[in-house]
């Protein structure tokens, strides 16, 4: 059987290592966790922690990557790539995206911000990857010509398995029990920086429970959440409900 490859397209600050964990621990399933971080930091200058590390350790050639990741292997039947949307910059080709499958990763951009505020203290659009992930959505809309499957992160926590079973579905690939759940601990698989930013995933043994949080937005954030808004709701339009 010819293998499939999965792109999930994120934003920062969502649960996107968790469900490449998910994804992980089926007996199927390759995984690459975010192959374009190093270009990303290369290109853009941003100091994130670990970054000159990340830039000797990997590609920082995007066409180099993107070959990478097209590349078929026969060891699994599934190769499932965590991608970051804002890692996608402008002059990097989108031409590819046809040949895998696309979905899509959300999260309400209130819960989002107050995440990313406390690692990015004066965040800019760009860095949200909303913008980004609506080309992206759009790109792929437009290739296919059909709506890729889009999840909400709020979904996910609160009806893991439904809400996985049903990306399954979309994607016509066998949902297994499996995915609900994974060993604690660090993984062969995970970029070296997740020393820095998988802790709490590191830790973990299946989805958390989900949360509210009431803490007020920051000011300066006001703004930034107005534009973040339509963005997040022209994607929510499209994301793959529980009760379908």
């Amino acid at each position: 059987m010819p293998q499939r490859i999965i792109a999930m397209w994120s934003g920062p600050r969502n649960i996107s290592t968790a469900l490449m964990r998910s994804w992980s621990s089926r007996s199927d399933t390759r995984v690459v966790d975010e192959p374009f971080y190093a270009h990303y930091l290369l290109s853009t200058g941003y100091e994130h922690p670990g970054a000159d590390e990340i830039i000797r350790s990997y590609s920082t050639d995007w066409r180099v990557i993107i070959d990478q990741l097209l590349c078929r292997r026969g060891d699994s039947a599934i190769a499932y790539h965590k991608h970051m949307t804002h890692h996608m910059l402008p002059h990097i080709e989108r031409n590819w995206l046809g040949k895998v499958s696309n979905s899509f990763l959300i999260r309400e951009p209130r819960r989002m911000l107050l995440s990313l505020v406390k690692v990015i203290p004066e965040p800019r659009l760009e860095q949200t990857g909303l913008p980004q992930q609506v080309e992206l959505f759009e790109s792929v809309c437009e290739m296919s010509g059909m709506v890729p499957p889009v999840i909400d992160a709020r979904d996910v926590l609160l009806q893991p398995g439904v809400m996985l079973r049903r990306l399954c579905c979309a994607l016509d690939l066998p949902y297994d029990d499996c995915m609900l759940g994974w060993a604690a601990g660090k993984r062969d698989t995970d970029g070296i920086w997740a020393k820095h930013w998988y802790g709490a995933v590191e830790r973990s043994t299946g989805f958390a429970p989900y949360q509210e949080d009431d803490s007020p937005l920051p000011d300066q954030l006001r703004g930034l959440l107005e534009a973040c808004q339509p963005l997040y709701d022209k994607l929510a339009h499209h994301r793959i409900c529980p009760g379908e």
